[in-house]
C-alpha cells in the first residue's frame, strides 16, 4: 500500500485546501498521473500518484485543509495485480 501525501510546498506553505480529486475510490491510476490539486494563498498544485494502482481510500474530502506532510489516500499497487491477474483469467475462457 502507498501512501499519497502532500508534498513540501516552499516558501513557508503549511496548509493547503483540497480543491478536487482527480480519481475515486476504486479508479485505476498510473504512476505520475496527478491524483489531486491542492490550492494555497499563493498557487496551485497537482500531486501525482507515487505508483500505480487502484485508489483503496481517500483520506480528506474537497474543501478540507491539509498539512504538508499528511497522508491524504492510499494506492493499493496489488489490487492492481490482483485486477489484472482476473482480467487474464476472463481471456483464457472466452474462446
Amino acid at each position: 500500500m502507498f501512501e499519497v501525501v502532500v508534498p513540501d510546498l516552499g516558501a513557508d506553505v503549511e496548509k493547503a485546501k483540497i480543491s478536487f480529486w482527480h480519481y475515486d475510490e476504486g479508479d485505476k491510476v498510473e504512476k505520475n498521473d496527478d491524483v489531486v490539486e491542492l490550492a494555497t494563498d499563493k498557487a496551485t498544485f497537482n500531486v501525482p500518484a507515487p505508483e500505480s494502482g487502484i485508489i483503496a481510500e481517500l483520506c480528506v474530502k474537497e474543501g478540507d485543509e491539509v498539512e504538508v506532510g499528511e497522508v491524504i489516500a492510499f494506492i493499493d499497487e496489488e489490487a492492481e495485480e490482483l485486477e489484472l491477474v482476473e482480467e487474464d483469467e476472463e481471456e483464457d475462457t472466452n474462446f
